[in-house]
This record gives C-alpha cells, structure tokens and sequence, in this order.
C-alpha cells in the first residue's frame, strides 16, 4: 500500500514548499518537497530520533573528500522530528546499476572519513531484521536457530575468523550511492552498522551477484581486500537471513526462481 504525502503541517514546520512528488526506491515512502526529501521516521520512534540526532551530529563533524552526504533538517523550533517526519538535504544525482567499482570506491572514501567515529549505542539495541541477519553473519546470534534459510548451513560451514578493525560502516550502499555528471557520488540513507569497511563492500557485491545480473568479473573491484571471500560469505547470510524474516509466510524458493544459488555457489567454490 502506498504511504500518504507528507501533511501540510509537516511540510510548514520545515519551512519547504512546493507539491510532494513520491521518489523512486526505499520502501516507496520518501517524497521531495522543493530543496528537502521528507520521509516518515521508522518504528521504533524513540530509537530512531535517537539515531537521526546522532547522525546529525556525527555527519556535521565529518570532512567530506571525494563524496557527499545528505544531511538532516531541523524545523524551525529546533526538533528533528515532526509528528514522526524528518526531513533531508535534497542532493543532486541519481542511481545508477551496475557501477559497482565506483559504488565500492567511495564507500571506501566514505568509511575513511568515519573511521574516528565512536560506535553509537542505538546499533546494540536495533531488533530489525536487518539488524538480526547482520549478527547471524557475524555469529552473535547462532546460525542454528534459522537452519530453515535455504543455504544457510552451507554458507556458515564455510565461515572462518577474520581478523579486522570495526567501526561505524554504511550496510546498504548498492542503491544509496547517486551519482551526478559535475559532482563527487553522494551517499545517501545510511544503514549503521559496527563492522569492517570490508563487509560494507561485501554487501555491494553480494547485492550485485543477487539482483543485478552480475558475474565473477565483479570481484575484481575488491581483489584489493584481504580475506574478502570470507566478508562475501557473510554478506549473503546477512542478506538470507534478512530476506527470510521479511518473507515467514512464503515458501523456500526452488532453485530455478532462487537468485542467491548461484552466488552461494560461487562463494562456497572460491572458500579457502
């Protein structure tokens, strides 16, 4: 079902004017009203203002080289949020499949700037399914408990330590990089996570092998990273994990209508 256009109240509080036009992508929730994108803050309320008053805080102190960001509006009392609505820069650009390398590279850029970054307390008590696929990855919940994933078992058979430096991470990059014809790429919506940059760029090229057509040649935009297979291992159980909690109802896809064959296939095969 298609979620209402901001109310007017909204739109008059962050002071922007203009008919709301819906944007493509996301959860069809997001409209751009003049120089703003307004969008409906997600439940749980009181964690999310948490996270958007940090974010705002944390994007304000951050030096942007080679990348953009879209930052928070406040309305014109202060607040960030408005009757559950926040609002956003507006940034020029647009998305573009298949520019994997190009999303991964200023990701990189992007992780860079925010590695001093302390980890916020709201990432510890997210309960999502996001939040959930991404500690089944990591082995904070027990990939036992979701052995129904289909490849679940063969994708954490294969799992080994690995060994890097964790900080704040954007977890969903693919369709959040907009890219402008005169500027830097601009990151956009981003998905807080507290993992190696490497997995960020794991998740790049794990959606790339799942939804948008993409083949071995892929890899060669992260042939620079070490242990990579093991990030790719844990960014399709992240996405499994995930997927299944959002579809409980529906049934195991067979394999010849299941995108993730062969990327696990591919995966398993290049396992150390």
């Amino acid at each position: 079902m298609a979620r209402p256009s901001p109310p007017l109240s909204v739109l008059e509080a962050f002071n922007v004017s203009g008919p709301p036009v819906r944007l493509e992508g996301g959860q069809g929730s997001s409209w751009q009203v003049g120089n703003a994108v307004i969008k409906p803050l997600d439940e749980p309320l009181d964690l999310n203002e948490e996270a958007l008053a940090w974010q705002a805080e944390a994007f304000a102190s951050i030096s942007c080289a080679g990348f953009r960001v879209s930052h928070p509006l406040r309305a014109d009392d202060g607040l960030l949020v408005v009757d559950g609505w926040c609002a956003w820069e507006a940034v020029e650009g647009r998305h573009e499949e298949r520019r994997w390398p190009e999303i991964i590279a200023v990701g990189e850029r992007f992780h860079a700037a925010l590695a001093g970054v302390p980890r916020p307390d709201f990432i510890a008590l997210r309960a999502d399914p996001w939040a959930i696929g991404d500690r089944v990855a990591w082995g904070e919940l027990p990939a036992s408990e979701f052995a129904h994933v289909k490849h679940l078992t063969r994708l954490a058979s294969v799992l080994r330590p690995v060994v890097a430096r964790s900080q704040l991470i954007h977890g969903d990059l693919t369709g959040n990089v907009l890219f402008d014809d005169r500027l830097p790429p601009a990151v956009i919506d981003l998905a807080a996570y507290w993992r190696p940059p490497a997995f960020a760029s794991a998740i790049v090229v794990g959606d790339a092998l799942l939804w948008e057509d993409a083949d071995e040649s892929v890899l060669r935009a992260v042939a620079h990273l070490e242990d990579f297979n093991q990030y790719l291992l844990r960014a399709l159980i992240y996405r499994a994990v995930t997927d299944s909690l959002f579809r409980p109802d529906e049934p195991i896809r067979p394999d010849d209508a299941d995108p993730y064959l062969s990327a696990v296939e591919l995966t398993c095969r290049l396992a150390p």
